[in-house]
């Protein structure tokens, strides 16, 4: 994946979360011109550390992030949202991992982006409903990697990587500006005299 030599260095973390199997993580550098793999791999919390406490996987995973902050230096965090057709259950849990990786990311001063599987596949193999081996393989691709990264999950969390570069490409390009959070809307004031507020009507 080439990248202007206008563009300055930047390292970005990708984070492929998951449920109950491993957490994918891939870090990428863009040196101006093209990207490279720094890093990657997958971090899989024994059923046995599961099943002595709820936490005990979210504590890991915090704990990998910590360490892969303190030693790679990430510019930028980007991880893959959940997906919004998977049952209850598993979008909660997922969003409690992504909880945790937004807590580091916080944590260290560093800069979320969240990213559809779609978006990612279209990204990086040009279709939306691209297959883990398609990816795979285009990763390995883009990356010049001498072999097809292993597990899947680790590939998910670089083809992560790779789509925040190219949407960064793009923003750069045609000079659009940063994603900016939402706005926040302030809470009510608490009612404590006990009293009913009084309603408001708005004629038509």
């Amino acid at each position: 994946m080439k990248l202007p030599s206008t563009e300055k260095t930047i390292r970005v973390l990708g984070l492929d979360p998951a449920s109950a199997g491993p957490t994918g993580y891939g870090i990428v550098e863009s040196c101006g011109r093209e990207c490279r793999m720094v890093h990657y791999g997958a971090l899989r919390v024994a059923p046995r550390r599961r099943k002595e406490s709820p936490g005990a996987g979210l504590s890991e995973v915090h704990a990998l992030l910590g360490k892969l902050i303190a030693e790679y230096h990430p510019d930028v965090m980007a991880v893959e949202s959940v997906f919004t057709a998977l049952n209850m259950g598993t979008a909660l849990k997922l969003a409690e991992v992504r909880g945790v990786v937004l807590l580091a990311a916080e944590q260290h001063g560093i800069p979320v982006h969240s990213y559809s599987p779609r978006e990612i596949k279209a990204a990086v193999a040009g279709s939306g409903s691209a297959s883990k081996e398609q990816m795979q393989v285009m990763v390995r691709s883009l990356l010049a990697m001498a072999e097809t990264p292993q597990p899947t999950d680790a590939a998910d969390a670089l083809a992560v990587a790779l789509c925040h570069l190219q949407a960064e490409r793009v923003r750069r390009k045609f000079a659009l500006p940063a994603k900016t959070p939402a706005p926040r809307i302030p809470p009510r004031p608490a009612n404590t005299s006990g009293a009913r507020a009084p309603r408001t009507f708005i004629r038509p």
